[in-house]
């Protein structure tokens, strides 16, 4: 329900800039992107029901990196981390992305086959450039997955980072990949599937425009 209420809050803030404000058509495609950067903010936190507050932009990054370290970790479900990591982690949960992603660096040397180094230091990266996937980001992210062939982690990340760039059919094809690697009885397993059917409802209401 709160996903339908946010991509219906999406579409008419788009229909009131077109039909009230008169964006002109050739602005159509820039006024989507920045909508869809909004839901991708949303993509990852899905935290509607908390109340709002402004932040300054110090606070308001360290509690993205908070809840991107703590969405990861759901993932894990208690499994051991290395102290890279989770000195790492202290600096994502900051908003440092760049000191976070350079302690990786060092863990993912000592064990490549560590896939949620990889995969903190994908997302770090993606932070670090500002929502933007780089060779680097992508490197690492498909490091992860090689890693854990069988971890919903990687593609479910790597779909985010994607909605972020506007790539909607590629993350919707990375997150039904993330859903087939889930467990039946795993604890995030309902709400993949509430954010997918809630991206492919947006695909079927902007091709249909």
């Amino acid at each position: 329900m709160i996903w339908a209420m946010v991509i219906a809050l999406a579409l008419a803030t788009g229909a009131a800039a077109v039909l009230l404000f008169r964006v002109p058509r050739p602005q159509w495609a820039l006024l989507g992107v920045a909508l869809m950067l909004g839901l991708a903010g949303y993509a990852w936190q899905g935290q509607a029901y908390q109340a709002g507050q402004p932040k300054n932009a110090a606070i308001a990054a360290a509690e993205d990196g908070s809840a991107l370290v703590a969405a990861r970790h759901s993932f894990a479900e208690g499994a051991p981390q290395s102290n890279f990591a989770i000195i790492s982690d202290g600096f994502a949960r900051r908003g440092d992305y760049a000191k976070a992603a350079g302690i990786l660096r060092g863990a993912v040397r000592e064990n490549p086959e560590d896939s949620d180094a990889w995969l903190a230091m994908a997302n770090a990266l993606v932070e670090q450039a500002e929502g933007q996937l780089t060779p680097a980001s992508l490197y690492a992210y498909r490091k992860a997955g090689e890693a854990a062939p069988d971890s919903a982690a990687p593609a479910f990340f790597l779909g985010v980072a994607m909605i972020r760039g506007g790539r909607l059919i590629e993350a919707d094809k990375l997150w039904r990949e993330a859903l087939r690697k889930t467990p039946a009885d795993a604890a995030w397993r309902a709400d993949l599937e509430q954010r997918i059917g809630a991206l492919e409802g947006l695909m079927r209401r902007i091709a249909g425009q």
